[in-house]
């Protein structure tokens, strides 16, 4: 019972997920403390150099670009890297995808190389990729206003970057997963575009951090809450723990989850976000929307990252492209 005498079990972790984390070392699960968010940064960057647009071009295996598309009331440029399969001319479905990285670390650029050959290439689709802002330099609303800057750009835009308005899918991985349940619910609130589908794997949804398996896998997962708290922190400033806060900075704030784009959500057994996510499924279940969910056994978070090979990895990367390619053939 958490807040009991006795620390709640933790679920134990898959085989080789576990030796991949045993692999990794200390790295794996680094504590990300308010004192020391400069230097993850700096860390983070230095680890997870942008790739070249020739390197993505990958010999001519795909079309690469950088567009800088203006945020409303002339507040700058938001930078997308959209790419697709190379000398493919119809229109093809749209993978709008936002990185991950706790909102204080990642880019738009490295996370392209998994995505186009792991969906474009199958699946035939092309991927807008945002440079969203970072806290806590920028904090909200700045990052989910620069996704959904991009969104009504590429949709109004639809033809010259060859893709179908009609099949867009909104995506992301933790941070990136927050921000695209955000995304999702900010177009619905502002009639803006309407994605075909949301894609929340592992998503950052509550900035609580109150749930059962926030308590649970604290000290124990490779995201915990106190990493959790601190870019939350970030994120937020004074408005951390405010009682209002807005959904869109923190979608499992929301009241209302009718009206959106089927989702898929998909978090591990042994994470932190695990309870927020099973949650936030349930509500749009309840909303009468449609959802789908997968709690991978014995996975932390990261686990398809830090253990591509494993056999809950390639389950988990099997289970999301079938349910990308139903939702963008339907």
């Amino acid at each position: 019972m958490v807040g009991g005498s006795e620390a709640p079990r933790v679920p134990p972790l898959d085989p080789q997920v576990r030796a991949a984390v045993a692999a990794a070392g200390s790295g794996a699960r680094q504590v990300l403390l308010p004192e020391r968010l400069a230097a993850w940064q700096e860390a983070d960057a230095a680890a997870r150099p942008r790739p070249t647009l020739d390197r993505l071009r990958d010999g001519g295996r795909f079309e690469v670009t950088e567009l800088r598309v203006p945020r409303p009331g002339g507040g700058g440029e938001v930078t997308l890297v959209s790419a697709r399969p190379a000398g493919v001319r119809e229109e093809l479905p749209l993978l709008y995808y936002l990185h991950g990285g706790g909102m204080v670390t990642g880019n738009a650029w490295s996370v392209l190389p998994r995505l186009l050959d792991g969906w474009a290439l199958p699946l035939g689709l092309a991927v807008v990729s945002v440079e969203y802002r970072l806290a806590p330099r920028t904090r909200f609303p700045g990052a989910v206003e620069d996704c959904y800057a991009g969104l009504v750009w590429a949709a109004g835009h639809a033809s010259s970057l060859g893709v179908d308005a009609r099949r867009v899918v909104i995506g992301g991985k933790s941070a990136g997963g927050g921000l695209a349940a955000a995304l999702a619910l900010l177009a619905r609130d502002r009639g803006g575009p309407a994605p075909a589908g949301q894609l929340l794997l592992s998503p950052m949804l509550d900035d609580r951090g109150d749930t059962f398996s926030s308590h649970q896998m604290a000290g124990h997962d490779t995201w915990d809450r106190t990493s959790n708290a601190t870019a939350w922190q970030a994120l937020l400033g004074d408005r951390y723990g405010a009682a209002d806060l807005s959904p869109y900075a923190a979608p499992a704030r929301a009241t209302d989850l009718s009206g959106l784009p089927a989702a898929y959500l998909d978090v591990g057994s042994a994470e932190t976000f695990r309870d927020e996510a099973v949650a936030y499924t349930d509500a749009i279940w309840r909303a009468g929307g449609q959802a789908e969910l997968h709690v991978w056994p014995g996975a932390c978070h990261g686990f398809d990252t830090l253990a591509p090979r494993a056999a809950v990895s390639r389950d988990a990367q099997d289970a999301r492209t079938r349910w990308l390619r139903r939702i963008l053939q339907g």
